[in-house]
């Protein structure tokens, strides 16, 4: 998972765009840690600064202005074509037809792809589809007619920013809108009448760099913002197909503070409790819930939900497991070592609410049952008599090839099953 960002300010001759951006990265921190970057355009000129690790360590305080010869990282974003224009892109996504593109772009469209990143694939093939219309300057009529080619040879889920030098910022979303993407808009603060917009894959961005009037990107739109303060450009470029976000928004990548597509996060992980406190009393009976002790969320995502079953319940909630805040989200980590690695470093138990106590542990989701399994363990170390372990995320009945790395389901009572659900141990 990533976050993309982009900015067009109202006043062109403006240079506080990396600064923005720069701030948005914090808010989009956590959909993905791996690496950030930022290009900016200035006077036709493209700079960029981007490398290996979080917002915080790849770019110094204070020293937000990007520079050409601050390019690291082979496969951070965004990524950047000279040819045709000068385009540079954020994608957040996953193509599933790489091996396809891949030979699409060497046969047919002759351009050289530099990483193993599917995000430059992408960009590739947009880059394609505006250079074989031969033209030396680019209308938004092109840069639309380019995207076709995106929809017709790419697929899988994305949601992309794009910026063609000197001339203006592009968003798009996949037909499906598996990924997010909203944009808002703010008065410039050197211009006046002039308008800065602004696109994220989550609102909170938007709304703490003083956004307003958001809305989202529809799925299979794009928005065009040519520089020099235009009205922005919507076209569906193709026709929405059946509505299938990405559920695990919800459950687990975005921040409660957004709202995704018109549905608040933080309203839809209460209704993930509300629901599975009448699961478990469909399972466990009224009289097994009377003699749960208290109720524990696995933080921070299952917090949300965790306080609304306990509600519903009518047991305690009680914050005995312990976050490690200098310890980053597991789940998005590139391998299953390094999961298995940092669950305890991440959490600790409080030992006098567990010793002797019947508890029901709440996590957000069980996926690959990495953490899931070390939690419990640790709840036993720690003297509980009894753990009902939950997860309040809907229930995944197909493999999520977009994205998620969820474990192969290989029997309903198998080990491995992906199916949030209700344990007893």
């Amino acid at each position: 998972m990533c976050g993309v960002s982009a900015i067009l300010l109202g006043d062109s001759e403006a240079t506080t765009a990396a600064v923005d951006l720069h701030e948005s990265l914090y808010y989009l921190q956590h959909r993905g840690q791996d690496a950030a970057g930022i290009a900016v355009c200035q006077g036709g000129r493209v700079a960029q600064c981007k490398g290996v690790g979080q917002a915080s360590s790849v770019f110094a305080e204070g020293e937000t202005a990007p520079t050409s010869s601050g390019l690291h990282g082979s496969e951070a974003q965004p990524f950047y074509v000279n040819a045709p224009f000068g385009i540079s892109m954020g994608v957040n996504g996953n193509l599933v037809n790489t091996e396809y593109l891949r030979k699409f772009l060497d046969e047919e469209a002759h351009r050289h792809v530099n990483s193993d990143s599917d995000s430059e694939l992408l960009l590739n093939v947009f880059a394609h589809g505006l250079q074989k219309l031969g033209k030396t300057r680019a209308n938004s009529d092109d840069i639309f007619t380019a995207l076709g080619d995106v929809y017709t040879h790419c697929q899988g889920a994305f949601a992309c920013t794009a910026m063609i030098a000197g001339f203006g910022i592009l968003c798009f979303r996949d037909a499906n809108g598996i990924r997010p993407l909203c944009l808002g808009s703010r008065p410039s603060a050197t211009l006046p009448g002039a308008k800065d917009y602004f696109m994220a894959s989550e609102s909170v961005a938007l709304k703490q760099l003083g956004f307003g009037d958001i809305v989202d990107i529809l799925p299979g739109q794009a928005v065009f913002f040519e520089k020099g303060g235009a009205a922005p450009i919507f076209r569906q470029v193709v026709e929405r197909k059946p509505y299938t976000p990405d559920s695990f928004e919800y459950v687990y990548v975005a921040r409660p503070d957004s709202c995704i597509d018109g549905i608040s996060v933080y309203r839809s992980r209460q209704n993930m409790g509300e629901k599975l406190a009448k699961k478990i009393r469909e399972v466990l009976g009224d009289k097994a819930v009377e003699e749960i002790d208290a109720v524990i969320p696995v933080p921070e995502t299952s917090n949300i939900a965790a306080a609304t079953l306990a509600e519903k319940l009518g047991r305690p909630y009680v914050t005995a497991l312990i976050k490690n805040r200098y310890v980053h989200r597991t789940f998005i980590l590139p391998n299953q070592a390094l999961r298995q690695k940092s669950v305890r470093r991440k959490l600790s138990p409080i030992e006098s609410e567990f010793k002797g106590k019947n508890l029901i542990i709440v996590d957000d989701s069980v996926v690959r049952g990495t953490t899931s399994r070390q939690i419990v363990q640790m709840a036993r170390e720690a003297g509980a008599a009894r753990v009902v372990f939950v997860s309040c995320s809907p229930e995944c009945i197909h493999p999520h090839i977009y994205g998620i790395d969820l474990a192969d389901p290989v029997g309903k009572n198998s080990s491995q099953d992906p199916h949030p659900s209700t344990h007893v141990v």
